[in-house]
């Protein structure tokens, strides 16, 4: 074998054995605490098992992109008659969550709202290296500016396993309204204010999702927050009895929280996996995923099963991803080496990422999302990445449903945006043939075309870099550090 060949063979094998030593480490770590069916689930439902169950009757919108979550965040809270409560992993007191006049700045509305009613807020306490942000002393600071001369009561909550932090992202309005997803109210690495336009304005651009959730399933994204609350600054708040039903859709609420962080959780909870996995198994048609990161070995293991073994010839896989995630771009190639070589050029698979694009400009566009969509009839919305760190060791909060007119409106809302299209003009193609004819011609001629030097002339490309030669070894070693 010759030089090159040997030593990007050795990296393989040693990838591997990196990985299998990760996953039989999650398996030995949720088998102590009782958690094995996370990774194991039971039977054939799509719900996670377990409290909080799925409750019928609400209303789930899913807001796509900063500048359809942001005001209507901004209009919830401004109604608010007896508490807003917010819990995320930044916060920025100067976030304008309206960009027309007159603005509407975080740190205003609530102070305003903070005469009037209760205003409780959460934020990850930062990071005790400085290697990483926000910083302690940068979310100290944060707190300090949001909360001066105003009514506001907002706690750093410090209890983080080592490198990992609170990550969640929800608002609660009076325990009727909630908002659970992916977007921090922060410019903390990025402007997250976007249009699903995705205009070129030469500076990075940022695609994520949100929804805002109406009826009984709102009260368990508010026993959660007073969960927290509770643990972190010893005032309890009394929960609300559940919100009357609201519409048609069954939702559940699923979340992640890491054994011996808080009291009321000792053994943890990992029903965001256990959600995945259930749904991932039992696709028959198409896998979506929009993720900031795909490093969970698990997960892949799951899709490669798939591809390997596909339910029929028309089963497709499509991953939306970054074109270069903020950490662990290793660890994302490594993993989609996997995957290509389980598709064994059958082409089920395609990854891609987007680019803010006008004219003959383009710009970076940041895939922040965290949406997972199974066969129209399974979807997932809310912060927790594909990773080792979202599904066993940040707090992360996920809805769930399985109203499947809901699902395909979603999907074909995100497609219609990425492909550069009208919804309506897609609604009634199938899947299959939205892949084959669209996803896939259009990311591989604008990949060639950027390859080449060639200028974009659409916003999806075939994600860079997809291949047998990817590096294995860099991504389970950073899986190792990261679940230490």
């Amino acid at each position: 074998m010759e030089g090159p060949k040997l030593l990007l063979e050795l990296d393989r094998v040693a990838g591997s054995v990196v990985e299998s030593a990760i996953v039989r480490h999650h398996r030995r770590r949720l088998r102590k605490l009782g958690w094995s069916r996370a990774l194991e689930p039971d039977g054939h439902a799509l719900w996670a098992g377990g409290e909080p169950s799925p409750r019928p009757g609400n209303q789930l919108n899913v807001l796509v992109d900063g500048a359809e979550a942001f005001p209507a965040i901004a209009e919830a809270i401004a109604g608010a008659r007896e508490y807003v409560h917010l819990a995320g992993w930044h916060v920025a007191p100067g976030f304008a969550l309206t960009r027309c006049e007159p603005m509407v700045v975080l740190g205003t509305l609530l102070a305003e709202m903070a005469e009037r009613v209760d205003v409780r807020v959460l934020v990850w306490a930062g990071s005790p290296l400085p290697v990483f942000h926000p910083t302690r002393s940068e979310v100290a600071d944060a707190v300090e500016t949001l909360t001066r001369r105003t009514r506001i009561r907002c706690k750093p909550d410090p209890r983080e396993h080592p490198i990992h932090c609170h990550h969640e992202k929800i608002v609660i309005v009076d325990g009727r309204l909630a908002f659970v997803g992916g977007i921090d109210i922060t410019d903390q690495g990025g402007d997250r204010y976007d249009s699903s336009e995705h205009p070129s304005r030469r500076r990075l651009a940022w695609h994520d999702v949100s929804t805002r959730l109406q009826g009984p399933a709102v009260a368990d994204v508010d026993r959660h927050f007073a969960m927290r609350w509770a643990e972190v600054t010893g005032e309890r708040i009394d929960a609300a009895d559940p919100p009357a039903e609201a519409g048609p859709t069954t939702v559940q609420v699923v979340r992640t929280v890491a054994e011996d962080m808080y009291d009321a959780v000792p053994h943890g909870e990992f029903r965001i996996l256990e959600s995945y996995l259930r749904a991932l198994r039992s696709a028959q048609s198409f896998v979506y995923l929009e993720n900031q990161f795909l490093w969970s070995p698990e997960i892949v293991d799951v899709l490669s099963g798939k591809l390997r073994n596909p339910p029929s010839d028309r089963f497709r896989l499509v991953l939306l991803l970054p074109a270069k995630a903020n950490n662990g771009q290793d660890d994302t190639r490594g993993q989609l080496a996997a995957l290509v070589e389980a598709d064994a050029g059958h082409r089920r698979l395609l990854a891609a990422t987007i680019r803010a694009h006008t004219g003959s400009r383009d710009d970076p566009l940041y895939v922040h999302a965290k949406v997972g969509i199974v066969d129209d009839r399974w979807l997932t919305v809310g912060s927790a990445n594909l990773n080792a760190h979202s599904l066993l060791n940040d707090t992360e909060m996920n809805v769930v449903t399985d109203d499947a007119e809901l699902v395909r409106q979603v999907r074909t809302r995100l497609w219609a945006e990425h492909l550069e299209v009208a919804a309506q003009d897609i609604a009634d193609a199938s899947t299959v043939e939205m892949v084959d004819e669209h996803w896939k011609p259009i990311a591989d001629e604008q990949l060639e075309r950027y390859q080449s030097g060639g200028g974009a002339t659409h916003r999806l490309r075939g994600l860079r870099g997809v291949s047998r030669r990817s590096r294995r070894l860099l991504g389970p070693l950073d899986g190792l550090v990261a679940d230490s």
